[in-house]
């Protein structure tokens, strides 16, 4: 029998931002396809997590680590110890959001935007991007957003930050691809989670952006799943260096 080109058994994942909302429905998609999950958050995770269940429901093993990323030091030395295990798959996927007008914005919530949504992610990969390359195997998938394409309002250091982070992508892949390691990123539309909070509670923001989207709802977690198995699997081995969307067609309207 010919295995699945979407089979992650015998790979192990890691996601950072996995506590809940979208690194949660990442985590959990990648366990459903077979793979092992290393779960990153920015605070120790109780036994018996969300993410914990979602992993180990179906039946693979589950790892928590934890690491505050406005501290890039600390990253950096997550990604000491996470480069001497045996990953194939990196999920790069923690994030906060700062909201004001670019008029009034603090410098300080910009500067912890970058660091925790793009800085952050850059030192990480770097540690476990040497093991893959030396292996001549690997996956790395960032999540984008919807503002690696457009400007947003009020959110100026996210925006730069996922859009820098589409152009890390294809700098990665640049660089990686050729050595076994493809280089992706996923640009959720507008998913229903913590970070979108705000907009789900005004009601003229709500319903603009709904008027928008023509799959006619906001999106879910468990949307990114088919994404993330995808760009983390076999299948696409001869995909890289792309910001694939998963908006419920919003850019294309």
């Amino acid at each position: 029998m010919i295995a699945s080109p979407f089979d992650l058994t015998g790979r192990t994942a890691v996601v950072t931002g996995a506590s809940r909302g979208i690194g949660l429905g990442m985590a959990g998609a990648l366990a459903a396809a077979g793979a092992d999950v290393i779960a990153v958050a920015s605070r120790p995770l109780e036994v018996g997590s969300a993410v914990e269940r979602a992993v180990t429901g179906h039946g693979r093993r589950f790892t928590a680590r934890h690491a505050d990323f406005a501290d890039v030091d600390a990253v950096v030395a997550l990604g000491d110890e996470l480069a001497a295990l045996d990953v194939d798959i990196l999920i790069n996927n923690a994030g906060t959001i700062e909201r004001a007008p670019a008029a009034e914005h603090p410098l300080e919530a910009w500067r912890r935007v970058i660091d925790v949504d793009l800085t952050s992610h850059f030192a990480l990969t770097q540690k476990l991007a040497g093991p893959m390359l030396d292996r001549g195997d690997g996956r790395v998938i960032f999540t984008a957003s919807l503002l690696s394409f457009q400007g947003g309002i009020t959110v100026p250091g996210y925006a730069a930050a996922k859009s820098g982070i589409a152009g890390l992508t294809r700098a990665l892949s640049n660089e990686w691809v050729g050595r076994g390691v493809t280089v992706n990123a996923i640009a959720p539309g507008y998913i229903a989670t913590d970070n979108t909070q705000a907009l789900q509670d005004d009601p003229d923001r709500s319903r603009s952006i709904l008027e928008r989207i023509p799959a006619g709802r906001w999106g879910r977690a468990d949307d990114l799943g088919g994404a993330t198995v995808f760009l983390a699997s076999a299948a696409a081995a001869y995909v890289s260096g792309i910001v694939l969307p998963v908006d419920g067609g919003w850019l294309a309207r």
